[in-house]
C-alpha cells in the first residue's frame, strides 16, 4: 500500500513537479516517481510506501546494510567498506564530540556502536529491522531499542547521535527531528551521513543511480535541502564532510543496474570523475556526512 503526500516534507508547499521516474532495482523492479518541490526544491518519493508496508521492501537477506557478513561479492565489498569506515567515523565522532555518550540512530547490526564501546563512549542505538537488532544485542551486548520516537526516553541527553544513511529511510520527519534536537545535550552535535542527489554521478546515472534506492529511500537530498531542513529545526550545520569511497560503491552498483552486470572499470572511472568534480561547492560529493548542531544554547 502507498500514501501520497500532497505538501512538500520540507516546507509544505502543495506545488511539485515530477523530478524522475525510477523501479527499485534491487528487490522489487515496481517503478515509483520522485517529485521536485517547486518552491524550495526538495525531492521526495511520491506517491511511497506506508510505514506498514515499507517492511516488504527490506524483507531480503541481501539488503546489505542489515547483513552480517554473509552472501556474493557485493555484500563482501561493503563489508570490506564498512571495517574500514568504522574507524574513520569514530574518528569523526570524537573530532566534534568530546562527550561521553552517543546514540546511533539506525545500527543496523551494530559494528559501529561496538567499536564506540571498545573505546569507552557509553552506547545506545536504535534499529526496527528485528534480526539486525537481535544479532547487535546478542553478539555485541548493546542496549538496542526497536523504535526512536517511543523507545528514547525524552528526558535522556547524548553528546552525539548519529544517523550513517537513515534520515532518507524515516516517514516521521517532523517528528524526529524535533526529538532529536531535544535530546542533544548543550554543544551536542548530530551527525547526518546522506547520499546527495545533486552529484556528478547522480546526474548521470539518473534513473539508474543506487542511491535513489527506490522505494527504501523517500527522501532524497543535496546540501541545500539538508541545510534548509536544518534551519527548519534550529540546527545548523558547521562542516560537511566527504564519502569518497561512495562514489566507487555507488557507482559499481548503479552500472549493474543500468547495463545488467556490474563493470568494474566503468564504476572506477565514473568514481574518480564524481569525487573530483565535487570540488565544485554547487554540486558535491556522492555522499556527504553534515555535522550539525543546535542553535539553541
Amino acid at each position: 500500500m502507498n500514501e501520497k503526500l500532497t505538501a512538500c516534507p520540507l516546507c509544505n508547499s502543495q506545488d511539485h513537479k515530477l523530478y524522475l521516474t525510477g523501479e527499485d532495482y534491487f528487490l522489487t523492479n515496481e517503478r515509483f516517481d520522485i517529485v521536485e518541490c517547486l518552491s524550495c526544491g526538495f525531492r521526495f518519493t511520491n506517491p511511497r510506501p506506508t510505514v506498514a508496508s515499507a517492511e516488504k521492501y527490506y524483507q531480503t537477506k541481501e539488503y546489505i546494510s542489515h547483513d552480517s557478513g554473509e552472501g556474493g561479492i557485493m555484500p563482501a565489498l561493503y563489508g570490506i567498506a564498512r571495517h574500514f569506515t568504522l574507524r574513520i567515523k569514530f574518528k569523526i565522532v570524537r573530532r566534534y564530540s568530546p562527550g561521553g555518550s552517543i546514540l546511533d540512530i539506525g545500527c543496523g547490526t551494530g559494528e559501529f556502536l561496538h567499536y564506540c564501546q571498545q573505546k569507552g563512549l557509553v552506547c545506545e542505538g536504535v534499529e526496527p529491522a528485528g534480526k539486525a537488532r537481535e544479532f547487535a544485542e546478542k553478539k555485541y551486548g548493546l542496549d538496542v531499542k526497536t523504535d526512536f520516537l517511543t523507545g528514547i526516553m525524552p528526558t535522556k541527553r547524548f553528546d552525539c547521535i548519529t544517523l550513517w544513511h537513515v534520515l532518507e529511510h524515516i516517514h516521521k520527519l517532523d517528528e524526529t527531528l524535533k526529538k532529536i534536537n531535544g535530546l542533544l545535550n548543550r554543544d551536542g552535535v548530530l551527525i547526518v551521513a546522506l547520499p546527495n542527489c545533486n552529484s556528478h554521478d547522480a546526474i548521470y546515472y539518473r534513473k539508474f543511480w543506487a542511491a535513489y534506492d527506490l522505494p527504501r529511500h523517500i527522501f532524497h537530498f543535496t546540501r541545500d535541502t539538508l541545510n534548509a531542513l536544518a534551519n527548519k529545526y534550529d540546527l545548523s550545520c558547521i562542516e560537511i564532510l566527504p564519502q569518497k569511497l561512495d562514489a566507487y560503491y555507488i557507482s559499481l552498483l548503479s552500472e549493474k543496474y543500468k547495463r545488467n552486470s556490474p563493470d568494474y572499470f566503468r564504476a572506477f572511472v565514473r568514481g574518480l570523475q564524481s569525487n573530483s568534480k565535487a570540488r565544485n561547492p554547487q554540486i558535491g560529493h556522492s555522499s556527504e556526512i553534515y555535522i550539525l548542531k543546535s542553535k539553541i544554547s
